[in-house]
Parts: C-alpha cells; sequence; structure tokens
C-alpha cells in the first residue's frame, strides 16, 4: 500500500476534483481517508465527518477553498502529516506560511496531476 493521504473536501458528487482524487489516489494503491461536510461514499470508501487521528496521514490533500480553511491550521498541526497539498482554487498564502513554521511542507500543486505523472510520493 503506498502512502495514507487525507483528502479534505471529500465529496460523492463524482463531478468534483475531492471525488476524482480519491478514486486515483485508491487506483495508484493509496490508502485513502475521506473526510467532508457531510458523510457519503466514493467507490468502496466512506467519507467521514470527523478528523483522523494524530500521526495517521502522510499527505493532506485540500479541496476547501479559502473561505471555508479558517480553524484548519490547529486541526492539520494536531495531525502532524509530512506535508499539504493545496490543490487549485486553494491557495492560502497565510496558512501554506503557518504550516511550514509548524514544520510541515506545504505544495501549491494538483493531486490529479501530480498522480498522472508519477511525481505524487516525491
Amino acid at each position: 500500500m503506498g502512502l495514507t493521504t487525507l483528502v479534505l473536501g471529500a465529496s460523492d458528487n463524482p463531478e468534483r476534483y475531492a471525488y476524482k482524487a480519491i478514486v486515483e489516489l485508491l487506483k495508484h494503491g493509496h490508502q485513502v481517508i475521506a473526510v467532508g461536510n457531510r458523510s457519503g461514499t466514493v467507490k468502496h470508501l466512506e467519507i467521514s465527518t470527523n478528523w483522523p487521528e494524530p500521526n495517521s496521514v502522510d499527505t493532506v490533500t485540500l479541496y476547501l477553498g479559502k473561505k471555508h480553511q479558517e480553524g484548519l491550521l490547529d486541526q492539520i498541526k494536531k495531525l502532524n502529516p509530512r506535508r499539504v497539498i493545496f490543490n487549485p482554487g486553494t491557495e492560502n498564502e497565510v496558512l501554506q506560511s503557518e504550516l511550514e513554521s509548524s514544520g510541515i511542507q506545504s505544495e501549491v500543486a494538483c493531486t490529479l496531476v501530480l498522480l498522472a505523472t508519477n511525481q505524487y510520493e516525491s
């Protein structure tokens, strides 16, 4: 199994990029934890409304716009991931800077592109 990724802003709507990211992460052999505003299912994976345990994820891939990111810093710091990927439309220089100051890598990138080009794990 690959790295454990938290998809934050998960959706059971196949038109959403978070949904597409979950499908592709699973296809590439990654363990996925999906957290959204409401529960649902993507393929066989349940979307939870609760955050996972600290130290349980390597990567957080963010699908929440800036206006929905308030309060995320403390939650993400508790998780203690190696990195946070800010997908297109989620960029937030203040949050990125605060994460970096806490020793968490931040990357402005597209999870789908990283997976398609075999750059996700680097």
